[in-house]
């Protein structure tokens, strides 16, 4: 039907024009067909680079298709070409390809240059694309001209053909990319301790994103040993950081009230819970409420409640709005019960509140009301807060932030004693109210700075809390990146000091380099181990478009364990989005750049 009342509008509306013409009226003539071309850009502007890829200034509307080349030439005003400069063509500078094209922009892709494209650089068709561009959009004198019929509500025959044609799949919809490889790693114990280990183990790092169509995305990293011989009793540095891993699987989709989540991550509405192996699964009551339920075990050495024994279940209700331009709040309320094997170790309460404004203020506080199990011989327990954290930040100049922190711990903390020395631990140490801030110095130096004062019931005073470092990067043109901190800690279950020096270098977007080093001295209930001395070095390496390599090696002195560790990956790097189809987000990312 539709097809019909188009051909039949068309029909009336050629009648009705000849019955207009004068049957004597002198035939039209074109003019030659060179006479009269349209009007071809030449010259482009560029109004952003990312790697090897421009983007400028003119599209479709302009001519330009896919395809299409383009050149970057020496103004004659320029100084005389070196060898170098004049290595494609005297003159040119650089040679480009239109890989995408929209109706205003395009991105080029820069096959071969002899120097870098910048912003503000003015790309130009070569004659023989003009040439070639005139001869196409020449009117003849024997082309047809179709009348053009316009519909106020669309064309019935565009859309019907539209509706038929399969659209191609969003840009995020299975989009992969990530690392996947095999490690070797032995670790040698030194000393009275001695001991050789030796682990075949697997990391993998995935980012993939609308899996299958569906609304099921797989982000995080994840390392693991599949095979061990002699291992002994405690761990490295290095084997408790790998461990602080997230990996997940997560249900977001926005048509729907439900969404969900399953691997080792953190609930999203209640981040004082800790990372969780297991998974959560809520649905929105309302566009500002959340009711869900979770549950799973607690294996995270830097956890202040770790055990790997440890389980937690329970439910939450969380409530939400305004955005992060202006004010936005998040509160989240819920209950469970913790296990230990599948003993009732403690049920508990929790509560966790989000305010912030822009960038300039941000309140944060959580707290959990819990009723631990008494151990044999001691008195019962009441519900009590067990734990509490308080934070107030303030960005009072673009350069300078200050804080302010409340911590409080009724139970002392499980977490591993062996990372107070790499600043993980830092949040659990500094107990009582500490004040703090951020400076950003010019020459690309950061200072920061934290002093409190911690008073518990049991202290005969209070003591005094501290700790303040420094970071540098672009060191003297070298390209280096350095970091070092000092902090002195009390507590009501650890005291001591560390040390700790990071130096790392990026070298172009294939090597990474990093080495970190320093001195740890304390005394606490937690652990046996009174101070030690540690350093690793990591490197991190691409061999080409899909491969890489990782080495790291890992050694202690002068506390309970002493040993050296080496570690070594190979692997396989992955991304499904070819040259094209990051070209073309590029586009679509700064389309709205003036």
């Amino acid at each position: 039907m539709q097809r019909l009342l188009a051909s039949l509008l068309l029909l009336g509306a050629c009648l009705c024009q000849a019955q207009q013409q004068p049957e004597t009226a002198p035939q039209q003539t074109d003019p030659p067909p060179t006479s009269r071309p349209l009007p071809i850009r030449s010259d482009f502007r560029v109004k952003y680079v990312n790697g090897n890829d421009a983007y400028i200034d003119g599209g479709r509307d302009s001519g330009l298709s896919e395809g299409i080349a383009l050149v970057l030439k020496q103004a004659p005003s320029d100084r005389e070409p070196s060898r170098d400069e004049t290595a494609l063509e005297p003159g040119i500078l650089a040679k480009l390809t239109v890989v995408s094209v929209a109706s205003s922009s395009a991105v080029c892709h820069v096959d071969s240059s002899t120097r870098d494209i910048t912003v503000g650089d003015t790309v130009t068709l070569p004659q023989a694309e003009i040439e070639h561009l005139i001869e196409k959009n020449t009117l003849g004198k024997t082309r047809n001209y179709p009348m053009v019929i316009s519909f106020s509500e669309g064309d019935p025959l565009d859309e019907e053909i539209r509706g038929a044609v399969p659209h191609p799949p969003l840009p995020e919809i299975n989009q992969a990319r990530g690392r996947i490889g095999f490690d070797f790693s032995t670790l040698h114990g030194l000393g009275s301790n001695s001991f050789t280990s030796t682990t075949f183990g697997m990391v993998a790092r995935a980012d993939i994103s609308r899996i299958g169509g569906t609304h099921w995305n797989l982000n995080g990293y994840w390392r693991g040993r599949l095979q061990s011989t002699a291992a002994p009793a405690q761990s490295s540095i290095q084997d408790l950081i790998n461990r602080t891993y997230q990996m997940s699987f997560n249900y977001v989709n926005p048509a729907s009230h439900w969404t969900a989540g399953i691997g080792r991550l953190y609930l999203p509405w209640a981040s004082s819970l800790e990372v969780i192996d297991g998974g959560y699964v809520a649905r929105d009551l309302s566009p500002r409420t959340i009711l869900g339920v979770f549950g799973g075990s607690t294996p995270d050495p830097t956890a202040w409640n770790y055990n790997p024994n440890r389980k937690l279940n329970g439910a939450f209700l969380n409530t939400h709005g305004g955005d992060f331009d202006r004010f936005r709040y998040s509160s989240t309320e819920g209950g469970g019960v913790e296990l230990l094997g599948w003993s009732v170790d403690k049920p508990f309460f929790f509560t966790e509140n989000d305010l912030s404004f822009k960038r300039i203020f941000s309140l944060y506080h959580s707290m959990q009301i819990d009723r631990p199990t008494a151990n044999p011989g001691t008195p019962p327990l009441n519900f009590a807060v067990g734990q509490s954290l308080l934070s107030l930040r303030l960005q009072v100049h673009p350069r300078v932030g200050l804080d302010l922190t409340h911590t409080y711990f009724r139970d002392v903390p499980t977490y591993d004693a062996s990372l107070v020395g790499t600043g993980l631990l830092d949040k659990y140490l500094f107990q009582g109210v500490n004040g703090g801030g951020r400076i950003e110095f010019p020459l690309h130096v950061t200072g920061y700075f934290t002093v409190g004062r911690s008073s518990t019931s049991s202290d005969a005073k209070g003591s005094w809390n501290s700790m303040g470092g420094a970071s540098m990067s672009r060191i003297w043109k070298t390209g280096l990146t350095a970091d070092a901190r000092y902090s002195k800690f009390n507590s009501a279950f650890a005291t001591g000091t560390y040390r700790t020096l990071t130096v790392s270098r990026e070298i172009s977007d294939s090597i990474r380099l990093n080495l970190q080093a320093g001195r740890q001295a304390f005394a606490s209930p937690l652990t046996k181990d009174k101070g030690s001395y540690f350093g690793n070095f990591f490197v991190d390496a691409n061999i080409g478009p899909r491969y890489f390599v990782e080495s790291s090696f890992t050694t202690q002195r002068g506390g309970a364990d002493e040993y050296n560790q080496w570690t070594s990956t190979f692997g396989y790097r992955f991304d499904n989005r070819s040259h094209k189809n990051i070209a073309a987000q590029v586009l679509t990312s700064k389309a709205s750049t003036p």
